[in-house]
């Protein structure tokens, strides 16, 4: 189906109505009533979804089972200061931050300053890290501060709503065009970092949880509702290193499987 909405001129033209953020709403609110409970048993056998490791706790709709919570026991947060750690359950992918350009992400070209939409703050991480995670319908859709920090405010961008699957990431600069909320973390060990969330087709919210304020690594920041997404973190220049085979992986547009809590770089200086 996605191939046909993205690689033939009919599809798109049906696709300019998907991706309209009222539809998205709109299939929130139907996902959101008790009559979507229905949905839940047929979901969780397509995606092979276990529930051992998630809370036991009776869902009155979909999008509550959706954003069902896990153990904390089965995504413990490491806790050493200078270990940076994923933000969430996905598939991640690093590219360096050159020129003002994020390298081709599936052949689509982002500038910092067009994802931020602020030429100013997007100069601030030149020579650093762009890490991308990728969440599908089958991974955790809640999410967490990599480190202690100050948070400044959250900063929405509106857009449309394209699925973030690689046939989409292929035909058109998804994350720059996709409705998107960031925010600043002064943090306690990785200096300044941006944590963004952006949204994806039938993604019809994204629920993040705090103004600004003092935020603590591990503690759940927000969470996704129905649909695969992703979160972008960009960190400044000598900040955190990263094991070069993950580039490597991204090199060759393999992602690499993360979860919440475990270390995916260190301190630079470590």
């Amino acid at each position: 189906m996605l191939d046909f909405l993205y690689g033939t001129s009919f599809g798109r033209m049906i696709l300019k109505v998907l991706i309209n953020p009222r539809i998205s709403n709109a299939a929130g609110k139907v996902l959101d009533s008790g009559v979507s409970r229905v949905l839940i048993p047929f979901f969780i056998k397509k995606n092979n979804i276990s529930l051992e490791e998630y809370q036991e706790e009776e869902y009155k709709s979909f999008n509550d089972f959706f954003t069902r919570r896990i153990r904390p026991e089965c995504r413990p947060i490491d806790s050493d200061p200078h270990h940076f750690i994923a933000p969430c359950d996905g598939y991640l992918s690093v590219y360096p931050i050159e020129d003002g350009m994020i390298i081709p992400v599936k052949h689509s070209r982002y500038s910092v300053s067009d994802l931020l939409r602020d030429e100013g703050l997007a100069k601030e991480f030149e020579g650093g890290t762009c890490m991308v995670f990728r969440l599908c319908v089958h991974h955790y859709h809640r999410y967490c501060y990599p480190d202690g920090a100050f948070k400044e405010c959250n900063t929405p961008i509106k857009g449309v709503l394209h699925t973030v699957r690689p046939v989409a990431l292929r035909k058109v600069p998804v994350f720059s065009e996709n409705s998107r909320e960031y925010t600043i973390l002064h943090t306690d060990h990785f200096g300044d970092i941006i944590q963004m969330e952006v949204g994806a087709m039938f993604v019809g919210k994204i629920d993040n949880y705090h103004q600004e304020g003092r935020v603590e690594r591990g503690q759940e920041k927000g969470r996704f509702l129905f649909g695969g997404s992703t979160i972008i973190v960009l960190t400044r220049k000598d900040a955190v290193k990263i094991p070069e085979s993950v580039f490597d992986k991204t090199r060759r547009q393999k992602e690499v499987p993360v979860k919440q809590g475990q270390k995916i770089g260190i301190h630079k200086a470590k």
